[in-house]
């Protein structure tokens, strides 16, 4: 009974914060290709790719990580809005599926999407895309998804070539991160510490451990292999963080302590943190205008030289 109303509760707070049940507002968006196979081995593994009426010059690209909980969301679900303005700013918005935790577990999220931008690239060509030009873009286990590919582009044990298109790289320019979970056998202690949430992410069904197919305390060096900051080096591409300071599902320290390990490796010019207050996990205050003018004001700076 316990884990059937932790799982409730874990659902509630999803589609109150993300609004699930909702779809995208995409029925007026003209040129757009839904539903692209970006690799064969699962029905997941699917794209939609989204333009401007009318551009000219090969457009930056941002691409849409859902997040879930690694078990839930869509890459049409209302996740997408926020990144949906890019539409009017230039930008062409991809956003992705990729296997959730009850079809694979961790790293296959990490290939999919790797295979998806491996893709995005070799396929510039016929959607006007610049591959030189990509940000990633998520919240929560999007924002999760979004930091591990922007501090993992060398690393070959997270990137499974066999999926396609082996001869590009799933390098990005810019990642922005919206409230991801990071150090997953912290946030429990986090919590505690702080008030803030219910200390259950350790527990034998947590989204955390039904990622890795197994309690995470029992395997801490596994965990360990999933974290982005495992793998930060200073060449890695800058990176745009806020999360909220009443986040209540994923700690805000978990931003606070990414923030500081990636200025240690990269310099504190490519690494921003704001901390929206009294915010919590995810809503209005992130999809505002003057928000969004923030992240795009970032965005141009490095995916418009």
């Amino acid at each position: 009974m316990k884990k059937i109303i932790a799982l409730y509760i874990l659902i509630s707070v999803f589609f109150t914060c993300y609004g699930q049940v909702d779809k995208a507002s995409i029925s007026s968006i003209k040129n757009k290709h839904p539903d692209i196979a970006y690799a064969s081995g699962s029905p997941a593994q699917k794209l939609d790719i989204y333009l401007p009426d009318n551009y000219f010059q090969p457009l930056p690209v941002i691409v849409s990580i859902h997040g879930g909980a690694f078990m839930m969301g869509d890459k049409q679900d209302s996740q997408l809005d926020p990144m949906l303005e890019g539409l009017k700013r230039g930008y062409a918005v991809i956003s992705v599926n990729y296997r959730l935790s009850d079809e694979s577990k961790f790293p296959a999220l990490v290939h999919d999407v790797k295979a998806a931008i491996r893709w995005i690239k070799a396929n510039s060509a016929r959607y006007n895309l610049n591959p030189g030009r990509i940000a990633v873009w998520g919240g929560s286990a999007g924002g999760y998804l979004a930091s591990i590919i922007g501090t993992t582009s060398d690393i070959g044990v997270l990137e499974d070539l066999s999926m396609g298109n082996s001869g590009f790289s799933s390098g990005v320019q810019a990642v922005v991160d919206w409230f991801g979970p990071v150090d997953f056998l912290k946030m429990d202690d986090q919590f505690i510490e702080s008030g803030k949430g219910r200390a259950s992410h350790s527990d034998s069904d947590s989204p955390e451990s039904r990622l890795m197919g197994k309690q995470i305390t029992e395997i801490p060096e596994s965990v360990r292999k999933t974290n982005p900051a495992t793998y930060i080096s200073a060449g890695d591409p800058p990176f745009f963080i806020q999360h909220g300071t009443d986040d209540n599902t994923v700690p805000v320290q978990q931003s606070e302590n990414f923030y500081k390990d990636l200025v240690s490796v990269m310099g504190n010019e490519r690494v921003t943190l704001m901390l929206l207050q009294g915010a919590g996990h995810g809503g209005p205050a992130f999809s505002s205008k003057e928000n969004l003018d923030l992240i795009f004001t970032f965005l141009d700076r490095y995916l418009k030289k």
